[in-house]
């Protein structure tokens, strides 16, 4: 464990208050300056090296020290070591992952226990002396323990809480993934299948002479019949036993159908077009229509009734989509999940999918905007 600002701090405060104690006691200690230098940096280094460091307390400073000179003892003096065994009980691990090398837990039982022996052979002349010298230092390192078990356990929790936003991102990525390639199957067979009926139609009106040019567009057909079937095949796992869906896949044409569904919800959704708008490839007018569906249920969800500007961009090479709202009636919306929600999840794999990109965040002035751009496919 490398040394840091707590371990400063800690100095500092018992270093202060061994000057006040010396400033303030009748008459000053031995050697005070030197002794309090050695506790100090006993305290300052307890993390790094907690046996070694609370070794040196009871040697140096419990037995060297004490015996001769009880009249002059101190505060700071126990304090150190408290904070000795406390540390040892906080640092040195008996159970569970990562646990401390087995000669490191006997040596923490083994010091603890001695600690306590030289205390009680040093100090005890009524049954209160044993009392304080016995619960004293058992009560620093049950402290300490307390503590690293409390950490521990916040420390599983935290993993706990981690795996599950991983589990639940893996989830919505695949489920999104799973509907992006059941979109693009329901698209790809159309165009399959009317490959394969053109084929079909050219083979029957060439000539009866014309055998290998029949054989090429006979293979064309069956060649497009099975990728057909294998996309239906492929779809069928995706979607285990649902029964596929036969419904129109939507477009940024049906856009207006979206805005007025929203409009119903609360929203007021303003949409601009700028650009030339041209034809789109269908997997590409299809995500940019789920993009912004995506955008207008997350205002709904976040930011309630509120204004949003939807602004889509023409370019030759694609297309920009923009989806900024006003934050709602409070000008902002509430603090987000460290982890993404679907929707934006779903809105990057749309995005990825064409080799684009997404930017997500919130405005300074209150509201969320959310821009993506998609490449028109090559082609």
């Amino acid at each position: 464990m490398r040394i840091g600002r707590l371990d400063l701090a800690v100095a500092v405060v018992f270093t202060t208050f061994g000057l006040f104690e010396e400033a303030t006691a009748p008459h000053r200690l031995p050697l005070w300056g030197g002794r309090l230098a050695f506790a100090t940096l006993l305290v300052f280094l307890r993390r790094r090296f907690p046996l070694a460091t609370l070794l040196l307390d009871v040697v140096v400073i419990q037995v060297w020290w004490l015996p001769g000179d009880i009249e002059n003892f101190r505060v700071w003096q126990a304090l150190c070591l408290f904070i000795g065994l406390h540390t040892v009980g906080r640092e040195i691990v008996f159970w569970g992952p990562g646990r401390s090398p087995g000669w490191r837990r006997t040596a923490a039982v083994v010091l603890v226990t001695g600690t306590v022996a030289v205390l009680i052979g040093q100090r005890t002349m009524t049954p209160s002396d044993v009392f304080a010298s016995l619960l004293y230092p058992l009560g620093a390192y049950a402290t300490g323990l307390l503590l690293q078990v409390q950490a521990r356990r916040m420390a599983e929790h935290n993993a706990a809480l981690s795996a599950a936003r991983e589990l639940r991102a893996r989830e919505a990525v695949a489920q999104e993934r799973a509907r992006i390639a059941r979109e693009l199957h329901d698209m790809v067979a159309h165009s399959v299948t009317v490959m394969v009926l053109q084929a079909g139609a050219v083979r029957r009106r060439l000539d009866a002479d014309q055998l290998a040019e029949r054989d090429l567009l006979s293979g064309v057909e069956a060649a497009g019949r099975e990728a057909v079937t294998e996309l239906r095949r492929t779809l069928g796992l995706l979607r285990g036993d649902a029964t596929e869906s036969r419904t129109p896949q939507p477009g940024l044409a049906r856009l207006d159908e979206l805005v007025e569904q929203v409009g119903e919800a609360g929203l007021t959704v303003r949409v601009t077009v700028a650009g030339e708008p041209r034809p789109l490839p269908p997997s590409l007018d299809l995500s940019a229509y789920r993009i912004v569906q995506e955008a207008l249920t997350n205002v709904l969800k976040h930011a309630g009734p509120a204004r949003v500007e939807v602004t889509l961009t023409y370019r030759v090479d694609g297309l920009d989509i923009v989806v900024v709202d006003d934050g709602g009636p409070a000008g902002g919306r509430p603090p987000r999940d460290p982890a993404p929600g679907h929707g934006l999840v779903g809105m990057r794999e749309r995005v990825a999918l064409f080799g684009g990109d997404l930017s997500a965040g919130a405005r300074p002035g209150g509201g969320y905007r959310i821009r993506a751009r998609l490449p028109r496919p090559p082609g």
